[in-house]
């Protein structure tokens, strides 16, 4: 190939078409210490595909950073030449924002360092890793940041877009949890974010999206859990739903702050806890974690040991590590995903109803109707204090439609629908900016995000005014 001939077609930030030369790319080669992939490059194709089947986007060129000076002359390299920018971390949200046809992608995943400084409680982790890569640095110290419950989840994009899991009722969202991030902005620049400096910056990513600039790296603050709890599940055949739902809502309505309950209805999956002959057929479980001392936890959850004939239990003391992988096998990547979420305040009678009612609907052999209990911390700070907002939340809806073949698409993404549509009336009027598809309204990110839309386009307009960065939930500058 000549120097500078067209290499491919790429797009700019206002979506016109443009050819990049094979010149230009060399001389992003030439500035990086990561490696550069064009479309045909080995290492283009799995750097390029994200965690949901469903999306399947095209990037014109994929950068993987190895460092911040990298992202700096990445996103030099984007004002320059004019190119849509996306941004990768663990490529886990459903939606698909990491990725976007003609763009330069900007691939965080070898970027994960965790140093973890035990007198401080704090762990700084860049912004690549996963979140097991944070659980298994921080409970070396006997220490857990506030994150998710999928360890093959990207922390930056949990964080950024405000993240809960097994210890959010103790202490909040991911993103409350957050004291400082690395943020490389829409002009190149490395600034540090945190309630000292450049607070209003700080305010936008504790939950706001990453609409504002490329978060780098993360401080969490750290708390004692661990290294063992008491966590698992327990399951039984779908006919004991009305029973256990209503074991699930009395339980839940006076568990402390270190339990954490959250049922699931679904096909029993092949899991070699579960009798063979039950496996494909209904269930309902109830999964648990105890994140206090072990031997409370084991009093905290007798009652659901005990309840019933249950068909499968592993509701047991283990690691807290591997409770924060327990459910990886659920979430494969590459499988297809649909969800439907909404905060609910409360479980009522009539909501469990609905849930039974629309999980003997589901299908597919992996989707699931999921009730996450999340009430505590997050109530007892203002709506403002971060654009998570939601603060009347207490569980979340989750209608997790999940399955192999595109075939299978509209049957499985109608159920999802379908569901949500009877059940959210039982809504707050809130939801997760997390788990929205990407075929959700600027309404479902209203929902999401409340009154505090109008000062995140304040933010954007200080820090990104020519809206580089757009291909995530934007928030336009004001």
């Amino acid at each position: 190939m000549q120097k500078g001939t067209i290499t491919m077609r790429a797009k700019t930030m206002e979506g016109r078409e443009i050819d990049l030369k094979q010149d230009t790319l060399d001389g992003l080669k030439m500035r990086l210490r990561g490696p550069v992939f064009a479309p045909g490059d080995v290492g283009y194709e799995e750097s390029r595909t994200v965690w949901n089947g469903m999306i399947d986007r095209k990037p014109a060129v994929i950068a993987r950073c190895l460092g911040i000076a990298d992202v700096i002359v990445c996103v030099q390299f984007a004002r320059e030449n004019e190119l849509l920018l996306c941004i990768k971390g663990g490529g886990h949200n459903i939606a698909g924002l990491a990725t976007a046809d003609g763009a330069l992608m900007l691939d965080m995943s070898l970027m994960r360092g965790v140093w973890v400084d035990p007198q401080r409680k704090v762990a700084h982790a860049q912004a690549g890793c996963l979140l097991g890569d944070v659980d298994r640095e921080t409970q070396v110290h006997g220490l857990a940041a506030v994150l998710g419950f999928v360890s093959l989840t990207g922390i930056a994009g949990l964080t950024l877009g405000g993240g809960f899991g097994y210890l959010t009722r103790r202490w909040g969202w991911t993103s409350d949890n957050v004291v400082g991030m690395d943020v490389v902005t829409a002009d190149a620049q490395l600034v540090r974010a945190s309630s000292d400096e450049n607070a209003d910056l700080f305010w936008g990513l504790r939950g706001g999206g990453g609409n504002y600039g490329v978060v780098t790296g993360i401080d969490y603050a750290l708390y004692p859990v661990g290294p063992e709890v008491v966590g698992g599940v327990v399951a039984w055949p779908a006919s004991e739903a009305p029973r256990v739902l209503e074991l699930y809502r009395t339980l839940a309505e006076k568990a402390p702050p270190e339990l954490t309950l959250v049922v699931l209805m679904r096909p029993a999956p092949p899991a070699p806890w579960l009798p063979k002959d039950m496996h494909g057929k209904p269930i309902v479980a109830l999964l648990a974690c105890y994140s206090g001392r072990p031997e409370d936890g084991e009093k905290a959850v007798a009652p659901i040991k005990s309840f019933g004939n249950p068909i499968g239990d592993v509701l047991v003391r283990r690691p807290y590590a591997q409770m924060q992988s327990l459910l990886d096998a659920t979430q494969p990547r590459g499988r297809r995903y649909y969800w439907k979420s909404e905060y609910l305040s409360r479980i009522d009678p009539a909501l469990c109803e609905k849930v039974i009612k629309h999980a003997a609907r589901i299908q597919s052999p992996h989707s699931t109707v999921v009730l996450f209990q999340i009430e505590g911390a997050l109530n007892r700070l203002k709506a403002e204090h971060s654009p998570v907002s939601n603060r009347d939340a207490r569980y979340v809806l989750n209608l997790a439609g999940s399955w192999e073949q595109a075939g299978d698409d509209r049957a499985n993404i109608e159920w999802a629908r379908e569901a949500w549509n009877d059940m959210k009336s039982f809504s707050t009027g809130g939801t997760y900016i997390n788990f929205l598809t990407e075929d959700e309204g600027p309404e479902r990110t209203e929902a999401a995000l409340g009154k505090g839309l109008q000062r995140l386009a304040k933010v954007k307009a200080r820090w990104d005014p020519q809206n580089v960065f757009r291909t995530n939930r934007n928030i336009k500058p004001v």
